[in-house]
């Protein structure tokens, strides 16, 4: 029988639910919750910028995009972010990737204030993760953990394979499962044997942005498969996994309408977070 699909849309419709339902409690003069948004030039980052647009004027809320040049100066970048810090209509920043080739990439996680730090990439707020308590986790993985949620799929004592481990989605990806009572292991582009680790797992989780590279005999037979990987072939939206692997699992969330649209939701939850609207997110 082929596998369940896990889409994000129901998962979204009950995050959107929620955020209405805390946003009608703002007196209609109140700021809204506004998120600065910095915009490279790289296409996959500026087709994202579009749907968190979508989403988020969809839910009322404000976005102020900032474009970012190819050619932007690393002191450049450090007088915005700061200067986006000390904007008290403001409520939190997010700063897309990959960033100009100038900008090291540690240094937005030094420089991001903690208390305007919409997706968790702070050295603080990276830290209260690795120690199990996040104030706010990436949008990512915490998207990826509600999916499983949302279809009642248990991870606590399940063994858990995460491939990937940049801090963006496969580190904190393991530490939220770990936190859930999951046993994780961590496979990545020096792995040896990757598919004899992937046959292991109950839950798969690929974040390694190489299109189709879990294959259906890299899958044990009723395992759940989470992708996050997103790749553009010809035009269209590819994930990690290749479509043969339905044929094996239990359950996979599919490319696009998975992950995706539930990262963008979890964000927007991340804001009013900030905002002081919703004081006991994330879930834990």
């Amino acid at each position: 029988m082929p596998a369940r699909l896990l889409t994000g849309a129901p998962v979204v419709e009950d995050l959107h639910r929620e955020i209405e339902t805390r946003l009608a409690t703002l007196s209609p003069d109140a700021p809204r919750p506004t998120l600065a948004l910095l915009v490279p030039e790289d296409p996959s980052a500026r087709a994202y910028a579009k749907a968190i647009r979508k989403q988020f004027t969809k839910l009322n809320l404000n976005i102020r995009a900032i474009w970012l040049e190819e050619t932007a100066s690393e002191a450049e970048f450090v007088r915005l972010v700061k200067q986006l810090g000390d904007d008290a209509s403001i409520t939190g920043i997010l700063a897309l990737q990959p960033l100009p080739r100038s900008i090291p990439r540690l240094l937005l996680a030094n420089l991001i204030p903690p208390e305007k730090d919409v997706d968790g990439v702070s050295f603080a707020q990276q830290g209260r993760l690795a120690l199990g308590q996040p104030d706010i986790a990436p949008s990512t993985p915490l998207g990826g953990l509600l999916l499983l949620r949302h279809y009642g799929i248990e991870i606590a004592g399940h063994h858990a394979v995460v491939i990937g481990r940049s801090p963006v989605v496969g580190r904190p990806l393991a530490l939220l499962l770990l936190a859930a009572d999951a046993t994780v292991t961590i496979c990545h582009s020096r792995t040896p044997n990757l598919a004899e680790m992937t046959r292991q797992a109950d839950i798969l989780l690929t974040a390694a942005g190489h299109p189709r590279l879990v294959t259906a005999d890299m899958v044990k037979p009723g395992a759940v498969v989470v992708d996050f990987g997103v790749s553009v072939i010809d035009g269209q939206l590819v994930g990690d996994v290749d479509p043969a692997v339905r044929e094996r699992a239990s359950a996979l969330t599919p490319v696009p309408g998975g992950t995706g649209p539930v990262t963008t939701a979890v964000l927007a939850c991340n804001l009013l977070h900030l905002a002081g609207l919703w004081p006991d997110w994330p879930p834990r």
